[in-house]
Order: C-alpha cells, then structure tokens, then sequence
C-alpha cells in the first residue's frame, strides 16, 4: 500500500475514535444538561443538526477540494473538529451542545473529500477493495472510541470530549506533516455560485441515471442512522446498560465490521458480481435486525454481531458502483453529492427514528428496529433498478 493511502486511512481511523468516543455517554450528558430523562427527541434534533450541517458543507467542500486541492480543505475541517470536541468538553448549556455539534457537523463534511482522494490515487478495477479498506477503518475507530468512550465517561462524563479533541488535533498534525496533495488543483477563481449546496444537487438531478443511485444512498444512509440515535438509549431500556457495556457492545461491532470490511468486499464482488453483493449485504441486515427486536438477554447482541456486520459488505461494491457514474475530473464534485445526500438522509432519519421510539419505548423498544427492515424492503426494487447498467 502507498504512502498516500496509509496516512489517509490513519486519518479516518483518528476520526472514527474521535466520534465513536461520544456515543456511550450521549444520552447522560444530555439528561445531565436538560434535567429530563425523556431525551429520545434530544438526541434526534442533535444529530439532525450534525447531518445538516454536512448537507450544507459537504458538496461545498467537494468542490472547493476540485479548485484549491484535497490537503488544505481536508486540514481546515480537521482543525474544526478539534475545536468542536473542546466546546463540547466544557459546555453547560444545552445551546453550547448544540453549536458544538455544528461545528461537528461542518468539519465532518471533509468524508466527501477523503473519498474523492482515494479516487484520485486509485485505479477504477480496484476502488471496491480500497474503498473498504476505508470502511474498515471506520470500524477499527469504532473499536477504539465506543469502548474508551464508555470507560472514561463512567469516570467522568466530560472526559470523553477531552480525548475526542486530543485525537483530532493528531489526526491534523498528520495530515499536516506527511500527507500529499493528490491531485493538481485548478487554481480558478471560485465562483461563488458553485457554494451553493442545492446546485450539486440540480447537477445531479440532471444527468441521466445519477438520480437512482443518489436516492439508493439516501435512502440506505437514513436506515444507517438509527444506530447513532437509538442504540444506547435501547441499551439501556432493554438490558440496563452503563456507558462501558454501550460501548462495549459497539467495539464489538466494530471489531467484526473491520473484518468483514477488510477482507470480504473483494471476494464477494467476484462472487455475487457488484449488484449481488449490495443486495446479499442488505438481507443480512434484515435478519440480523428481525432477531434484534426479539431478543431479551444482552448476551445474544454479541452473538449477533458477526452477522450484524455481513450487512455492511456491499458497501464498497455500492460505491464503486457510484464511481462510474461520472469521469474523472468531476469525481469531487460527485462525491459531494453523494454525502450530501447521506447528509440529507441524517437530517431526516434521526428525526423520524427518535420520534418513532419515543412512542415505542414503553412499550417494545425493540419495535424500532423492524421499522428499518420496512425501509430495507421498500428501497430493495430502487437498489436492482439503480444498479442494472452503470453510466457515464
């Protein structure tokens, strides 16, 4: 592997650590700062506002890598990222939260750039395995993060923050020192119309045959955030979790993502062809969820995971799919749409999944993860319509 890859892939993992640190004790900070344990809607508008904030900033800083070049736009958000986790560290009011979780959110936008890197210094025939190196190394950060995150916030609640900013500012300094530019930017004057966020999106809306794919990542993408908001709080009204068995029930997790991530993409590419994988992926999600509504001892989620995790193994297949779409010099550009789009689903998924387990939670906490098999079936036809034929 090349110089390049390493140092961007060392730069996803910090990241990943840096955010999974926050998950396991979310729900306590939030009842700490609101004096209210009825925090499910909390939670929803929090990670609304992070997922709108990449919505606006993601697609802008795609394009702003395509003029100025990936290195200064993926330093700059890092740099914010650092500065978030200390806002968060120190805030007493359920406002500061708010602006530290924009700020968040703003930086969080650079995914668009780091994938049109690895893009841009990846043959088109290998870009499913590179591309889930780089989900592993999301799950290796989330090996990390969720576990040292429980284990600190049970000692101290505001510690996690603490460590999330340290790791930031580590993942800056690397970038900063070793990693190159990889691709010579335009050096244009900005046209200040191409920063509006929606214009990515009319581009999208038309090309001929963009569109389906872009909803397929939507629509996946708002399944994937019921995770982010529900999942502590289902923790701990099913099996009264602490902030350790949070998190250690997320490294768990993490640790079979990584595996399936680093090892499985290519093999089942050539198995099941590219279209097949995604949709082999998208079962096992489905049945690994049906069991999760059911079950009733805390022991049986680890048992769980392995399966948990196949779900992920058309991922890499759907984003080279997406990779072909369009040509090379507009790669940046594409990619900002396409997290515009998971940013889109993230504004909207995290406001219907909390509104929906908040009527729920009384009663069958569980019910919320049969909601997303519903999803699942619905985006099932869009995923095998979307993946016929790829365009230019």
């Amino acid at each position: 592997m090349n110089k390049p890859l390493i140092v961007i892939f060392a730069a996803i993992c910090l990241n990943a650590a840096g955010i999974g640190l926050i998950f396991p004790i979310l729900p306590r900070l939030l009842e700490e700062v609101t004096h209210t344990q009825n925090i499910a809607p909390y939670i929803g508008i929090m990670t609304a506002l992070y997922a709108a904030m990449q919505f606006v900033f993601a697609p802008v800083l795609g394009a702003l890598s395509d003029n100025l070049g990936r290195r200064p736009v993926l330093l700059i958000s890092l740099a914010g990222a650092a500065i978030d986790y200390v806002i968060m560290a120190f805030a007493p009011h359920l406002w500061m939260l708010l602006l530290g979780r924009a700020i968040a959110g703003l930086s969080s936008a650079n995914i668009s750039v780091a994938m049109a890197y690895i893009t841009d210094i990846t043959p088109e025939d290998q870009r499913a395995g590179r591309f889930g190196l780089f989900n592993a190394m999301f799950g290796i950060g989330f090996i990390i993060g969720p576990v040292l995150g429980g284990l600190l916030g049970d000692y101290w609640i505001r510690l996690p923050f603490i460590a999330a900013a340290l790791l930031n500012a580590c993942n800056f300094m690397l970038a900063l020192f070793v990693l190159p530019e990889s691709r010579t930017p335009n050096r244009q004057k900005i046209n200040l119309a191409a920063l509006n966020p929606l214009r990515p999106l009319r581009w999208a809306f038309s090309m001929k045959g963009i569109l389906p794919i872009v909803l397929v990542f939507f629509i996946l993408s708002a399944t994937g955030e019921v995770y982010g908001t529900c999942w502590a709080l289902w923790g701990f009204d099913t099996f009264q979790w602490n902030g350790l068995w949070i998190g250690l029930s997320l490294g768990a997790f993490g640790i079979c993502q990584t595996l399936v991530q680093a090892l499985l993409p290519g093999p089942a590419t050539r198995l099941f062809g590219e279209r097949g994988a995604v949709l082999v992926g998208v079962a096992c999600s489905c049945v690994a969820l049906i069991i999760l509504a059911f079950i009733s001892q805390g022991w049986m989620v680890f048992a769980i995971m392995p399966l948990f995790a196949l779900g992920g193994i058309g991922s890499p297949a759907l984003q080279a799919l997406a990779t072909r779409q369009v040509d090379k010099d507009s790669q940046g550009q594409f990619q900002g749409v396409l997290a515009s789009a998971v940013s889109l689903a993230s504004v909207v998924g995290p406001l219907a999944f909390s509104t929906f387990y908040f009527v729920v939670q009384k009663d069958w906490p569980g019910a919320i993860w049969l909601s997303v098999v519903v999803v699942y079936f619905i985006a099932i036809p869009l995923i095998i319509f979307s993946t016929r034929k790829p365009r230019r």
